[in-house]
């Protein structure tokens, strides 16, 4: 594990020290991140050694290779790795396997990393491992790599000075007008070498150019340096300045590895794009974020290879306080098809091999579904023989698995969409895509249209040229089955997907008005996504495609916006309804399934009995498991009302039910008995009146006259477990004139104090001094002569 920071040399100088050293036998692999770092550093470790690429040293990148029998130092991309690991699990003729920038923590280079461990731990235990690093903290990978010794150099890096703004940006500001000013101000400040620029994305890039042409000093030159750009232009900003002073404008791609001549002042606008996928939509999408300390401490290193220099931040210093210290890992933000696709090939167990960081399981999961569905992986999880066809092509397994079912026919559209939009900002049609890369337009981005071509033209190569006609819609259908559209009535442009999420359109559009559609691309806003591009296809050639997919379903299911059960057959994709038409042969428990669900919205039709014996039995349940749970949550979780749903098909129905009739249904006379038992719906008083025993509150409760209760000693209980009944006396005017739960301390304490003040008011009633030996009485006394 090798620690140095950004400029000490790393990728250019240790390749050659293991060679010279004479440290291993075969080949040294060097993985880097991006292909422009790839060839960059092949270029320069060449020159060092007085010869060009292809020679001792050379590089292999997708759909390029200059490498010959004399190569000892081979740059590859991480990518690559993989493909060459699968292939020869031994990695014969290679001595070293070199993971340069490590701390950028790709998907590619974990798991690059992950099977080379495990390959020299079973077959290749002489295999050299170096994980070199600028910013990671290195006793995680030294430990994961079974204790491998940590080597840290410290550089020969000149001090860098750094600046920042003295307050943050307010919110409405403009990244590229921001990054202009501090722009110039470094220009100013540092009166020799190049200013480097790092802003998010190609789009800025060209703002800020414009924001900065017209104000800059004469014989200053600005650059572009960004990954869609052709080789031509990407070599311009890497060469060393003809005359005057250069700004480059870079992305992160500028970063590592790559070593930009004469840059003395470094301009960070603070901001990252990044993948973000979601698992459970199946999209991703770009998002800008603040740059991490790690990232930002790379950038600054930019400025001090050469000379001093000075790094502009354009963020305050209590800012970067707020800074996370690391990137995420790509692992944990990205896709993992081609992860778990790479896996299943493997035959590994991502719970056991070294991964840094071990993939999330429910992204790890969709990917899995998403390859069986696919056809790449069985029933037990195992790779199919298309799923090892799918792994050879440098493709996303959804386009890998287009291409082998279409054919060669396919390769543009599968360069097409592996690649970034060739027309960035026109309207969401995928066939002027198509058309863009047969005659290229002045809107379309020709370096784009290129690489696509290129890479077309050796994705062919590699299928037959035979294969089924279809057109771009059915190839794309094959690619993206959970992303067919069916517009939603109404007039705004919107679709529900089979795989069930909801994506939008503008109106007004070539496409907004199409019922049919397969989306390949949008924007990935989890709520409701908005494509971006889009085909239109008719139902006939969907159902060519995927017939397989298409099934009839029988549907029975409560309508809320109907307040009805509604029956019915329907043709399905996913999540789509292409036909339907009415089950008149519903089974009676469907139908009642679905009535309970319309109960479970509509709630249960109680009536004061119904809940008055629900309470009753409530009660009584404490003590005797045996008794049915009559709660309302009980009775619409379970299936026990549906003997008793039949005949319901409405609102009105469900609202007419006898709830309290089927309450006693549920319970059967013998619960019944033992409920009237222990918890009677109603107290006989000593005259045998009965009188409703309320049990809506904490106690069961009855209000009752002060007279009716004389002669009672004990207190009246109800219930398994004798709960005293929670009694209001009442005057003879029927006002409460006490509550007690314990009717024999009313009398010895209490009774005195309310018989004096009810005799004064009712004179005519008896009022004993002893009420438990008088009889109860409803009666007043007899008028006098």
């Amino acid at each position: 594990m090798l620690q140095a920071p950004p400029g000490a040399g790393k990728t250019t100088a240790v390749p050659p020290a293991i060679l010279d050293a004479g440290l291993v036998p075969g080949r040294i692999l060097m993985l880097e991140p991006r292909r422009l770092a790839a060839r960059a550093a092949a270029e320069r470790i060449a020159a060092q050694c007085g010869e060009g690429v292809g020679g001792a040293v050379g590089y292999r990148i997708r759909g390029e290779a200059r490498v010959s029998r004399a190569t000892r130092i081979e740059i590859v991309t991480e990518g690559i790795l993989a493909r060459m690991i699968q292939a020869d699990p031994a990695l014969e003729g290679v001595g070293c396997v070199v993971f340069d920038e490590f701390h950028e923590r790709s998907l590619d280079a974990d798991l690059g990393l992950a099977l080379v461990l495990e390959a020299r731990a079973a077959i290749r235990p002489d295999l050299m491992v170096v994980v070199m690093s600028a910013t990671l903290d290195a006793a995680p990978v030294a430990a994961l790599m079974g204790g491998a010794p940590v080597v840290t150099a410290q550089g020969r890096a000149h001090p860098v000075e750094t600046h920042w703004l003295p307050r943050p940006l307010r919110a409405d500001a403009r990244t590229e007008v921001e990054a202009a000013a501090l722009t110039l101000r470094a220009l100013e400040e540092m009166p020799a070498g190049t200013v480097l620029v790092f802003l998010p994305g190609e789009a800025e890039i060209r703002r800020t150019e414009a924001a900065l042409r017209p104000r800059l000093p004469p014989g200053c030159a600005t650059a572009p340096l960004y990954g869609a750009m052709d080789l031509a232009a990407q070599r311009a900003a890497l060469a060393p300045a003809a005359v005057g002073r250069r700004v480059v404008l870079a992305t992160a791609i500028a970063e590592t590895s790559l070593t930009i001549p004469g840059v003395t002042a470094v301009v960070d606008a603070g901001l990252a794009r990044r993948a973000r996928f979601d698992p459970g939509s199946g999209m991703a999408r770009l998002v800008t974020e603040r740059v991490t300390r790690a990232e930002a401490d790379q950038r600054r290193g930019r400025a001090g290879r050469v000379a001093p220099g000075r790094c502009y931040r354009m963020w305050s210093r209590g800012e970067e306080g707020g800074l996370a210290p690391f990137p995420p890992p790509e692992i944990e933000a990205t896709d993992l098809a081609g992860l778990a696709l790479e896996l299943a090939l493997w035959g590994g167990d991502p719970g056991t091999m070294a991964f840094l960081t071990p993939p999330p399981a429910p992204a790890l999961a969709a990917a899995r579904a998403l390859l069986a569905d696919l056809g790449a992986l069985d029933d037990a999880g195992r790779i199919t023989p298309h799923g090892r066809a799918m792994a050879v092509l440098p493709l996303h397994p959804r386009l890998a698995h287009m291409l082998l079912r279409a054919g060669a026919a396919a390769a543009p559209l599968a360069a097409l969409l592996a690649d970034r939009d060739p027309l960035r900002g026109a309207a969401p049609d995928l066939g002027l895509r198509l058309e863009a890369l047969a005659k290229p337009g002045p809107a379309a981005h020709r370096p784009t249209v290129d690489r696509i071509r290129d890479e077309a033209r050796r994705l062919a190569r590699r299928l037959p040229a035979e294969g089924p006609e279809l057109s771009p819609a059915q190839m794309a259908a094959l690619a993206y089955p959970d992303r067919i559209g069916l517009r939603r009535p109404g007039d705004a442009p919107r679709w529900v997907l089979s795989g069930g999420k909801g994506v939008a359109m503008a109106a007004g559009l070539a496409l907004s008005g199409e019922r049919l559609i397969v989306v390949t691309d949008t924007d990935g806003d989890p709520r409701e996504a908005q494509v971006r591009q889009a085909a239109p296809i008719p139902e006939a050639d969907l159902r060519a495609v995927l017939a397989d997919r298409i099934r009839w379903h029988d549907i029975c299911a409560w309508q809320p916006q109907q307040g009805r059960v509604r029956a019915t057959r329907q043709e399905r994709l996913g999540a789509l309804v292409l036909a339907e038409r009415p089950w008149a042969e519903a089974p009676p428990e469907a139908l009642a399934r679905a009535a309970l669900d319309g109960l479970r919205q509509a709630g249960l039709p109680w009536t004061p009995a119904a809940r008055r014996l629900a309470r009753r039995a409530a009660l009584c349940r404490a003590a005797d498991d045996a008794l049915p749970d009559l709660s309302e949550p009980a009775l619409l979780a379970g299936g026990a009302l549906l003997p008793h749903l039949g005949r319901a098909r409405s609102l009105a129905d469900l609202r007419a039910l006898d709830l309290h009739a089927i309450l006693q249904s549920l319970l059967g006379r013998d619960a019944l008995r033992r409920i009237d038992a222990l918890a009677p719906a109603a107290f006989a008083t000593p005259l045998g009146r009965a009188v409703p025993i309320d049990y809506d509150g904490e106690t069961p409760a009855i209000a009752v006259r002060v007279q009716e209760m004389f002669g009672v000693a004990r207190h009246p209980t109800v219930g398994a477990r004798r709960l005293p009944l929670r009694i209001t006396l009442l005057s003879p005017g029927s006002r409460p004139v006490q509550v007690t739960s314990d009717l024999p301390g009313f009398w010895a304490a209490s009774y005195a104090e309310v018989r004096r003040d009810l005799r004064g008011r009712y004179p005519r009633h008896p009022w004993p001094e002893n009420p438990t030996e008088a009889l109860p009485t409803l009666r007043t006394k007899p008028r006098g002569p």
